[in-house]
């Protein structure tokens, strides 16, 4: 005779449909994904990310850090955007999973998935990491959120948002779904003041950081102009660039024709650097058009590094008196911001981010949404 398990102990069946998972791509979301897949499959929990394959030396199928990956070839890319009849077949195919977690509502797996839900599939959460792609103009978006995107979400069961500002968001675009609001966390333990510094950031000035991919929406050209700003007033500034993107050529020929040595570009860095990388920054410039609830905010605030960064309502909400904001696309207000952030207490933050923000606490919260779903 077999005992079972009550269902609130019993592990449950995790199919995590991401466009994008770390390590095979860097970012925030994807770093996201495969952190959220190697805590719950540390839980006890069966996870499987569904994604596309980037390169196609990586394997198809492959284990790693507890959790299974499944990667498919992309078929077309309009607009940059992977469609894979594979990832499709599969999601078509998908048996004996208790609940379906998609990451992002910008992404035909997501709009995959939601289709595989409305036709009577899993139960189904959407973690919304950013209303607005940071490739896509803005105007294309408009109307997306208006019309697929608003039915994406709305075939899910639960859509789970950072703020209470992207709930409200969401809702102004007509979403009905239930909405559950989870703080995008990250790891405290590992993002302190306390530590070495990288040997990769070497400066006799204040050293100025920019994290993130290095594109259009990100708007780095920005951090740039407004360091060169600044070059009267702190002449040994240096600027440097963590990240990769088709931006990268035209950023470094203009730095070496306006600042020259004052900018270095370090590239992709391995996510194991970074808490090393901030604790040898002053301050961090951020200045994109938009953004759901930036890691890199938090974990520059948690090494105490203060931070500049454009003034979007929910990432405002998080900076509070941790550094200032400027408005999108105004490069003396960013440069002014920045000065102003290093000649407060020697450059540093007056506190990192809230418990709230914890990582551990995003896990816990967010699998027993998923718990919650899978029962209904």
């Amino acid at each position: 005779m077999s005992l079972e398990l009550p269902d609130a102990d019993r592990p449950m069946r995790i199919l995590r449909v991401a466009q994008k998972s770390y390590p095979d791509v860097n970012g925030g979301g994807a770093y996201h994904v495969h952190a959220m897949s190697r805590d719950q499959a540390a839980m006890g929990h069966d996870v499987t990310v569904l994604t596309v394959r980037r390169d196609p030396e990586l394997p198809h199928l492959e284990k790693r850090d507890g959790y299974t990956v499944v990667r498919y070839d992309p078929t077309v890319s309009p607009l940059g955007n992977d469609l894979s009849v594979g990832v499709a077949r599969y999601l078509h195919d998908a048996r004996g999973f208790d609940v379906v977690h998609a990451h992002s509502h910008l992404y035909f797996s997501t709009n995959l998935a939601a289709l595989k839900r409305r036709l009577g599939g899993t139960p189904l959460a959407i973690t919304n990491h950013g209303l607005y792609s940071q490739t896509a103009p803005e105007r294309v978006f408009e109307w997306y959120l208006k019309t697929v995107g608003r039915w994406t979400f709305d075939q899910a069961d639960v859509a789970f948002c950072y703020t209470d500002v992207g709930e409200r968001q969401l809702r102004e675009f007509g979403v009905q779904t239930p909405i559950e609001v989870v703080p995008n966390g990250i790891d405290t333990e590992r993002f302190r003041p306390e530590g070495p510094e990288s040997d990769l950031l070497e400066s006799s000035g204040p050293i100025v950081l920019f994290v993130g991919r290095l594109v259009e929406g990100k708007r780095p050209q920005d951090a740039l102009a407004a360091v060169e700003r600044m070059r009267e007033t702190y002449p040994d500034v240096t600027l440097y660039f963590c990240g990769e993107g088709p931006l990268r050529e035209r950023l470094e020929e203009r730095a070496a024709d306006r600042l020259g040595d004052g900018v270095e570009f370090l590239g992709h860095l391995p996510y194991e650097e970074m808490p090393r990388v901030y604790r040898s920054a002053d301050v961090l410039v951020l200045p994109s058009r938009t953004e759901g609830v930036p890691r890199t905010v938090l974990e520059a605030m948690a090494s105490n590094v203060r931070v500049v960064c454009s003034d979007l309502e929910q990432v405002a909400a998080v900076v509070g008196d941790g550094g200032s904001v400027a408005p999108v696309g105004d490069v003396e207000a960013f440069a002014d911001g920045i000065e102003t952030q290093l000649s407060r207490s020697s450059a540093r933050s007056d506190g990192g981010p809230g418990p709230e923000y914890d990582w551990r606490s995003t896990v816990e919260r967010t699998t027993s949404v998923l718990r919650e779903v899978s029962r209904r």
